[in-house]
């Protein structure tokens, strides 16, 4: 049973991280705290495994150059290494809610409306961070995809759902227009949960993304209109039913990606039912390999207790994917049930946290058993994850029990 430690960043206030930590080419830890408040904004930190040291580097609204506005709240996506810099983006970190549908807030008195996510680098050695570019439209920045041999990074807006390209010598931003009907500004019909993860082949530089219908669409290198792949889709059965302009689930969009070299596939989970697939952009095929959840999810039949799935999957090292999921608690022999359904990505219930390693030369499937912290409580609403070369686990998680709960990195045995 992995045992995972707390690591202090010292921000008491801090609130969900979806992505936003990675481990750079120094060895060290990077990662984004978010702050759901109109009077803070996201912080970015840096943690050393062999000191074990914490220190901020970079407050994310200042970096921006911006005050007198809805902060920069959160970053919901990893960063991309190139040339000695990391690069990432910002996101609005406080919502309104209307009939349990998240939207953009509204200011009170005397604060300016969200200005819009930032296209954000950090250099590794000055630690001066840079802007890059704003999304358009005061939309916030949901996913982020690089292309660094090309100088171009891609992105997905919340909650219009626009994809955006940016060019990083000339600094522009293009709007390509929306993926995916009104996304999730929509109601009724014009409603569709938004992909989280946007997935460049690094061979042609072709970006892919999903939609709720499972479409997978391709957006070829320098061109400014995207197609859907025509060979397969994501409409699988053993993902499930879903009426697709309904909010409270991914419907039929992958959760989580990443390109994997050694065969020039996507390997990706789709959240909700939890099966691991491989998708082939040469012959445009996508064939799913197994159920990835945690082993009691699997023997109860249930799907993800996270609405949406979760973000924290990733390739470690000996081509292991490792992966982050729910579990579920059982109380004198029954299973604790929680809501039935919700209108948003939440957690539905409590659960455990499972470590689930798969073997991609040998196809097996190893659940390591809930984690927890030394005290023996459950760390919640984790949507991260950072591989380090000697094993280590990093996630973002909820480090306290109710009513002093509030995240921080947390470290996970290798």
């Amino acid at each position: 049973m992995p045992t995972a430690r707390r690591i202090d960043s010292g921000l008491p206030i801090s609130h969900d991280t979806y992505n936003g930590v990675s481990v750079a080419s120094d060895g060290c830890v990077y990662y984004v705290l978010c702050v759901e408040s109109f009077n803070a904004g996201a912080k970015m930190f840096r943690y050393d495994p062999v000191t074990r040291g914490v220190r901020e580097v970079a407050d994310l609204t200042a970096a921006c150059g911006e005050s007198g506005a809805v902060p920069q709240g959160k970053s919901h996506v990893n960063f991309h290494e190139h040339a000695g810099k990391l690069y990432f983006a910002t996101h609005v970190g406080i919502y309104s809610n209307l009939d349990g549908k998240e939207g953009m807030p509204v200011p009170p008195a005397g604060l300016a409306p969200y200005p819009g996510g930032h296209f954000l680098s950090y250099d590794l050695a000055s630690g001066a961070v840079e802007d890059l570019g704003l999304a358009p439209g005061g939309e916030g920045i949901l996913t982020m995809a690089f292309d660094g041999p090309r100088g171009q990074a891609y992105a997905i807006t919340w909650p219009s759902g626009r994809l955006l390209t940016l060019d990083l010598g000339s600094r522009r931003v293009r709007d390509l227009g929306p993926i995916s009907h009104a996304g999730e500004a929509g109601t009724g019909e014009s409603y569709r949960t938004l992909c989280r993860s946007l997935q460049v082949d690094p061979g042609d530089g072709s970006v892919y993304f999903s939609v709720s219908e499972g479409s997978i669409c391709r957006l070829r290198a320098g061109q400014s209109h995207w197609s859907v792949v025509e060979g397969d889709d994501l409409s699988k059965d053993y993902f499930g039913l879903y009426e697709v302009s309904s909010p409270g689930h991914m419907a039929y969009n992958w959760r989580q990606t990443f390109w994997y070299e050694p065969e020039g596939m996507i390997y990706g989970v789709h959240g909700n039912s939890g099966y691991l697939f491989r998708f082939d952009p040469r012959n445009e095929r996508v064939e799913v390999l197994d159920r990835i959840t945690s082993l009691p999810s699997k023997r109860s039949g249930m799907f993800d207790q996270f609405s949406y799935g979760y973000l924290g999957f990733g390739l470690g090292p000996e081509d292991t994917i490792y992966y982050l999921n729910g579990g579920p608690i059982f109380e004198g022999g029954r299973r604790v049930r929680g809501k039935a359904s919700t209108a948003r990505g939440e957690a539905k219930g409590h659960e455990n946290l499972h470590l689930v390693l798969y073997d991609i030369r040998r196809g097996s499937y190893e659940d390591r058993g809930p984690v927890l912290f030394e005290d023996g409580t459950r760390p919640s609403y984790v949507n991260s994850i950072a591989i380090g070369a000697d094993e280590q686990v990093y996630a973002i998680s909820r480090v306290r029990p109710e009513p002093d709960a509030h995240s921080d990195l947390m470290v996970i045995a290798g």
